[in-house]
C-alpha cells in the first residue's frame, strides 16, 4: 500500500448531477455539425495517457496500482484486494465496490512544444460514469455518462515537466437511491433510468451485478493548430451503371479566421482510385467523387467484402497538414424493409432482400476492458463459421468497440444497433437527460456510422411494452416514448447516417420477441406455428463441464440445484425449466456432467427446431437472431457460445440449419409423413441431387430413394410428401429415423434426420463407436464410425481445450465421419489420443463406458 495523500473533496450527488448536466455542452469541445464516422485525431500530436496509474478509495492514502484502460474491480483483482467475483458465490462479497467512490491519478511529463499547440484538449473516450477531473489540482471538468467522449482544454492547467492528473469517480448508487426514494416527483422513473451507463451491470437473467467504475476507454492529451477535422459523413448513389458516385461532406472546428481545404482520396487495395481538392467555407465543404467499376460489399455467403478506404487531409493555405483521418467503407446499399400487410420485416442489400442468420450479441465481459480486439474477431470468425450474416447488439450493454465492428465489416457480418435502451422507462421530460443522450447519440454515431456492416440502428430493446397513455411506475407516455425514440435518435440518424435505416424499437418495429418457451413453459413445436422477422427467442443451457468446473468447487457440482450452480443461473426458476424441458424431450441424464451435456442437446434440440421452420416458410419469414449469442460471465445462459468462447451444441447445429442450402423435413406422426423442403440463400438457382433412407435404430435401411432437384435461389419450397405410414405402424415411429441428404456439383451441402417421435421415445442400442486418430496438418483427423446409428456423437476432453470441425453429430451405421481437430497447444499424436473420448445420447443415461 501507498501512503501518498490525495486532494479530492466529495461533493453531494445532487450537486454534482446538477453541476454535470448544466457543464456537459460547456466543457464539450465540439459543436454539432454534419456527423462524423469517428471524431478526427491530431496526427501524432499527443501525449497517451493509458498505462500505469493508481487508485485508492476517496478520503483514503491507501493506494494501488491501477491500469488504464481498466475498471475498478479488475484493478482491486490484481491488487489482491477482492477475490474473482465470477467464482462460486464471491461477487456478493464485492458489491461494496460498486457502492464506493474511487480516485485514479498519475503523474506525466509534458514538453514544452505540446503547449506551444493552439488547442490543448484532454480526450476521454470513456469515464465510468460520475467523474470529476483536476489536472495539478485545479479542476478541469466533469462527466456523467459513460457512453460519450469528453473533451476539456486544458492548455491553461497544464505546465511543462511534471503533471498530475486525478480523476474521482464518484458511485452511482446514492444518486439512483435517491431518486428512487422520490420517484413521484419524477413520474415513475426509477433511478437507473437517469444514469446513463451498461444497464446490464446492475445485473440481468443473465449477468451478475457488477457495477463498475473506472477510466475504460483511452485517456490522451491531444493538440491542433487553426483547425481540425469534426464530420466526414459519407453517402453513395448506386443509380448508375458500373459505378458509385460518392457524395462526402466534410466539417472543420476553426479557432482562427483561417483559409483551409481537405483533399479527399479513395483508395482500394492500395492504389488511389480517384482524388478531389475542395475548399472549406465557413468549416463546411461537400465533394463528390465517382468510383468506376465498383466492387460491392455483400454479407456472408452473398458474395465478398471489399473494402475501400477514404482518406481526409485537412490543409491550411500554405499546403501544411493540420489534420487527417481515415474511414474504410464498402460499397453497398444496405436497409431494413419494415413490415407490411403483405411481407415480413427484411433486410435488402444491393437491392437484393435476404434471409438475415444470426444471434443477439451481448457485452463479451462484465468487465469490458478486458475484451481484447483478439477476442472480438475471434467471436466475428465463429459467427461466419456456422452461416451467420448478422448479429444484433442489443440495447443493454454499451457502444461496442471499433474493433467488434471492423471484424464485422471484412467478414460480411451485417450489424443491427440498439442504442443503449432496455426494458425500463426514460426520463424524457428532463431537458438535461435528453442533451445527454443527444451528445451521446452524435458520438457514437460519428465513431461508427461509416462501418459498411451496420444494417439498421434501432432506439432500444422493448420499451414498447411499457408505453401507456400517461406516465406511470415505470411505464412511459407515448407522447414521451416518441420524444426520446422516435425523434430525438431518429434525427440524430437523419443527420449523421442519412443512408442508414433507423427504427424506435424493437420489437415494435415488426419484428418478434417470442418467449412462451422459456418462459411460458410451451414445448419447442410452438415455433412452428410463428411466422415473421424473429429477433429474439432462445432456450437456456449449462456450460459444458470444463467451463463449470473454472466457476465451482467439487462439492458444488453434486447437482444442478447446489447454492452456487442456483447463483450462477440468474433466470427466475432456470435450472427447474431446463430440467422439465429435458424431461419432456430426453431420458433423464445418468449424473451431473451428462446433465450438462444433454441441458445443451436440449437447448440444440429446440433451436433448430425453430430455425428450421422459419427458414421453411421464406419468404413469410425473413429472419431468425436467436438469443442469445455470447456470454459476460460463466453461467447457465440461451448462449451458443459460453464465456470461455467454447461452442455449445447449438452453435455446432447453427452451422447445418443456417447452411446456405438447407434441406429439412417436417414429420407428421399421425399420418406416418415426412414433408421435405429445400430452402436456399443463394443469389442464382442451382440443380442438385437430394436422398433419403428410412433406417430402423440398428441402422437397416427399410426403404431409400433420390432424385434430382432444380433448387431456385433465395426462397423455399417443398420437395416431395414421403409417405412411411407402413413402417410407422410396423415396426412402430419410435423404431424410425429418416436420413436427409443434399448435394450440389457432387458434394454434400446439407444432412438432415428427422424423427417421428421425441428422443426419450428411442431404445437406443449401444452404437459402440470407434474412435481412430491420424496427425494432421494443423492437429488431428478424427474419424467416428458407429456400429449403429449415434444420436448427437461428440468428442471432447478434459484436459485440454480445441477447435473442431463439427461435432455432436448423428452418426449412420457403418458410416464413418471425419472430425478435424485442432488442439490449443502441442500435443503427440498418443498424448491426444489418451485425452480425447466420443460420446453420444447412449452414453448420457446408459450405463456404459464412452470410447477413448
Amino acid at each position: 500500500m501507498n501512503s501518498d495523500s490525495h486532494s479530492f473533496t466529495p461533493i453531494s450527488r445532487r450537486q454534482f448531477i446538477t453541476t454535470t448536466a448544466l457543464a456537459a455542452a460547456a466543457v464539450y469541445v465540439g459543436k454539432p455539425g454534419l456527423g462524423l464516422a469517428e471524431p478526427a485525431k491530431p496526427e501524432l500530436r499527443g501525449h497517451a495517457l493509458n498505462g500505469g496509474w493508481q487508485v485508492a478509495k476517496a478520503g483514503t492514502r491507501d493506494w494501488v496500482p491501477a491500469t488504464v484502460p481498466g475498471c475498478i474491480h479488475t484493478d482491486l483483482m490484481a491488487a489482491g484486494e477482492i477475490p474473482d467475483p465470477f467464482y462460486r458465490e464471491f461477487e456478493q462479497s464485492v458489491q461494496w465496490v460498486g457502492e464506493t467512490d474511487w480516485v485514479y491519478r498519475r503523474s506525466f511529463s509534458v514538453p514544452l512544444e505540446l503547449l506551444q499547440h493552439d488547442q490543448v484538449l484532454l480526450r476521454c473516450e470513456g469515464l465510468d460514469t460520475f467523474a470529476i477531473i483536476k489536472l495539478n489540482g485545479q479542476k478541469v471538468g466533469t462527466a456523467n455518462n459513460m457512453f460519450r467522449t469528453w473533451e476539456f482544454d486544458v492548455k491553461a492547467a497544464l505546465k511543462e515537466g511534471e503533471n498530475t492528473i486525478e480523476i474521482a469517480l464518484n458511485s452511482v448508487m446514492p444518486f439512483i437511491k435517491e431518486r428512487d426514494q422520490d420517484k413521484g416527483q419524477y413520474k415513475g422513473v426509477g433511478g437507473r433510468s437517469w444514469v446513463r451507463k451498461e444497464p446490464c451491470s446492475f445485473g440481468w437473467d443473465w449477468a451478475p451485478r457488477l457495477i463498475t467504475s473506472g477510466i475504460w476507454r483511452n485517456i490522451s492529451i491531444q493538440t491542433f493548430d487553426q483547425a481540425r477535422l469534426e464530420d466526414v459523413i459519407i453517402s453513395q448513389d448506386h443509380s448508375e451503371s458500373n459505378q458509385v458516385n460518392l457524395a462526402i461532406e466534410l466539417g472543420a472546428q476553426l479557432i482562427k479566421t483561417v483559409s483551409v481545404h481537405a483533399v479527399v482520396s479513395v483508395v482500394y487495395q492500395g492504389k488511389t482510385m480517384a482524388t478531389s481538392k475542395v475548399a472549406l467555407q465557413n468549416g463546411k465543404a461537400r465533394t463528390s467523387i465517382s468510383v468506376q467499376a465498383p466492387q460491392l460489399w455483400w454479407p456472408a455467403g452473398m458474395g465478398d467484402q471489399p473494402l475501400y478506404t477514404i482518406q481526409v487531409a485537412l490543409l491550411s493555405a500554405d499546403g501544411r497538414v493540420l489534420d487527417r483521418t481515415e474511414k474504410r467503407i464498402g460499397l453497398r446499399t444496405l436497409k431494413l424493409i419494415e413490415k407490411d400487410d403483405q411481407n415480413p420485416l427484411r433486410f435488402e442489400v444491393n437491392g437484393v432482400s435476404f434471409f438475415a442468420k444470426g444471434a443477439n450479441w451481448i457485452p463479451a465481459d462484465s468487465f469490458a476492458p478486458r475484451v481484447t480486439p483478439e477476442k472480438l474477431r475471434q467471436y466475428v470468425a465463429d459467427a461466419a463459421a456456422v452461416n451467420m450474416n448478422m448479429l444484433r447488439f442489443w440495447g443493454g450493454g454499451y457502444y461496442e468497440e471499433d474493433a467488434l465492428y471492423d471484424a464485422c465489416d471484412e467478414m460480411g457480418i451485417c450489424v443491427w444497433v440498439d442504442f443503449k435502451f432496455a426494458c425500463a422507462s426514460y426520463p424524457s421530460f428532463d431537458h438535461d437527460f435528453m442533451e445527454n443522450v443527444r451528445q451521446e447519440a452524435r458520438d457514437n454515431l460519428r465513431r461508427l456510422a461509416h462501418h459498411p456492416c451496420i444494417a439498421v440502428w434501432c432506439g432500444n430493446n422493448e420499451i414498447i411494452y411499457l408505453v401507456r397513455d400517461k406516465w406511470g411506475d415505470n411505464t412511459m407516455s407515448r407522447e414521451g416514448y416518441d420524444q426520446l425514440f422516435k425523434h430525438l435518435l431518429g434525427n440524430q440518424v437523419k443527420e449523421l447516417s442519412p443512408q442508414t435505416s433507423y427504427v424506435s424499437g424493437s420489437p415494435e418495429c415488426g419484428d418478434v420477441h417470442y418467449w412462451d418457451v422459456w418462459w411460458g413453459d410451451k414445448t419447442f413445436e410452438a415455433y412452428r406455428k410463428l411466422s415473421g422477422f424473429m429477433s429474439e427467442f432462445g432456450y437456456q443451457s449449462y456450460p459444458e463441464p470444463k467451463s463449470v468446473r473454472a466457476y465451482t468447487a467439487p462439492e458444488d457440482r453434486t447437482s444442478t440445484f447446489t447454492p452456487v450452480m442456483k447463483w450462477h443461473e440468474r433466470a427466475d426458476t432456470g435450472n427447474l425449466r431446463i430440467q422439465n424441458m429435458t424431461g419432456n424431450y430426453f431420458r433423464r441424464p445418468k449424473d451431473f456432467d451428462n446433465t450438462i451435456w444433454v441441458s445443451q442437446i436440449v437447448q440444440g434440440y429446440g433451436i433448430k427446431m425453430g430455425a428450421e421452420a422459419w427458414r421453411r416458410q421464406m419468404p413469410k419469414s425473413m429472419g431468425c437472431l436467436f438469443w442469445q449469442y455470447n456470454d459476460c460471465w460463466p453461467v447457465a445462459s440461451w448462449s451458443s457460445v459460453d464465456y470461455f468462447g467454447r461452442w455449445k451444441p447449438l452453435h455446432y447445429l447453427a452451422r447445418r440449419f443456417y447452411a446456405p442450402i438447407l434441406i429439412s423435413g417436417l414429420e407428421n406422426r399421425e399420418k406416418g409423413s415426412v414433408d421435405v423442403f429445400v430452402s436456399s440463400d443463394r443469389l442464382h438457382p442451382c440443380t442438385g441431387k437430394w436422398s433419403w433412407n428410412l433406417t430402423d435404430l440398428n441402422g437397416k435401411s427399410l426403404a431409400r430413394g433420390s432424385q434430382p432437384i432444380e433448387i431456385p435461389a433465395r426462397t423455399s419450397h417443398p420437395l416431395q410428401t414421403l409417405d412411411f405410414s407402413k413402417p410407422c405402424r410396423s415396426p412402430g415411429t419410435n423404431q424410425l429415423l429418416v436420413w436427409l441428404k443434399l448435394e450440389v456439383e457432387g458434394k454434400t451441402v446439407s444432412e438432415n434426420l428427422v424423427t417421428f417421435v421425441r428422443p426419450k421415445e428411442f431404445e437406443l442400442p449401444d452404437p459402440n463407436i470407434k474412435l481412430a486418430i491420424n496427425e494432421a496438418r494443423d492437429g488431428f483427423t478424427a474419424t467416428l464410425t458407429a456400429e449403429k446409428p449415434a444420436l448427437w456423437a461428440w468428442l471432447c476432453s478434459d484436459e485440454i481445450d480445441a477447435t473442431y470441425s463439427d461435432n455432436f453429430v448423428h452418426l449412420m451405421a457403418d458410416t464413418p465421419v471425419q472430425i478435424q481437430v485442432r488442439p490449443k497447444r502441442s500435443l503427440s499424436n498418443e498424448d491426444f489420443t489418451k485425452t480425447i473420448k466420443v460420446w453420444s445420447l447412449f452414453n448420457t443415461y446408459a450405463a456404459t463406458e464412452v470410447s477413448g
